[in-house]
């Protein structure tokens, strides 16, 4: 498995978000992180990157302890895509793609051949091979995105995280963005794990389900999931009904 979790519990100040959850994600597999608002999606994605605190419990990565990893190690491990918009106006997209090398390269970041075809490999898989010499300010959000994305995948790890990365997406192109992650999740063998609050997408597209209902995690097979009756109880008391034969929620008063 490539991000275990056992008896994890996560909060900030007095709050308690997530208690002793136990989950097991693997390689090659698309997995949609689901909640509301609030409850700790990216405060978990954080914590599995390193990049945030844990209250108590392990996270394993690629079967080592995550507490155990140096910064190079870890960077070699998981890449992490957040929800910021990213327009970096003297740089191209090239260049950006090739941050992502940062973890293998010297000391002032040069670049050897075999980083330079990673970076344009990179940049094929996600569809951007014709972008590489613009800046990102030139982009619509969803080529920022892809490229960002391509950023992750220069990185080279068996781990990528990502944190809303449709947030900003109109409904084409957040299924189209789904789609690559599912085809780079199958294809590359990569473990990939998002946040959303697109059902639609989610339900259609990904292997499995992670779903924070406070202070638990519920993990289970895409299918499985629809039909649990989870989702159901999330968006109880919300006027909002869950139709599983259509995966979609609408109000439920229709």
């Amino acid at each position: 498995m490539s991000i275990r979790l056992h008896q994890l519990t996560l909060g900030y100040g007095s709050r308690l978000l997530l208690d002793h959850i136990t989950a097991e994600l693997p390689d090659g597999q698309l997995t949609a992180l689901l909640g509301r608002n609030g409850t700790g999606k990216s405060t978990l994605l954080r914590a599995i990157a390193g990049l945030g605190p844990i209250r108590s419990g392990e996270i394993r990565l690629c079967d080592q302890e995550l507490t155990g990893l140096t910064a190079q190690q870890r960077a070699r491990t998981i890449s992490f895509v957040t929800t910021d918009k990213v327009r970096i106006a003297n740089l191209t997209c090239e260049e950006v793609v090739a941050l992502g090398r940062a973890p293998y390269t010297d000391w002032i970041g040069r670049l050897n051949d075999e980083d330079r075809r990673i970076v344009r490999r990179a940049l094929q898989l996600t569809g951007m091979e014709s972008f590489g010499h613009k800046t990102m300010d030139t982009l619509s959000d969803g080529e920022c995105q892809r490229i960002m994305i391509a950023r992750a995948l220069a990185q080279d790890t068996p781990i990528v995280l990502l944190d809303e990365p449709t947030a900003f997406l109109d409904l084409p192109n957040r299924y189209e963005l789904g789609t690559l992650l599912r085809r780079l999740a199958h294809h590359e063998g990569k473990c990939i794990v998002f946040s959303t609050h697109d059902l639609d997408v989610a339900l259609s597209l990904c292997d499995s389900v992670a779903l924070i209902d406070p202070p638990t995690l519920h993990h289970l097979p895409t299918e499985a999931m629809v039909h649990s009756g989870h989702i159901e109880r999330l968006f109880t008391g919300d006027g909002l009904h869950f139709d599983p034969d259509s995966r979609s929620v609408r109000a439920a008063k229709e």
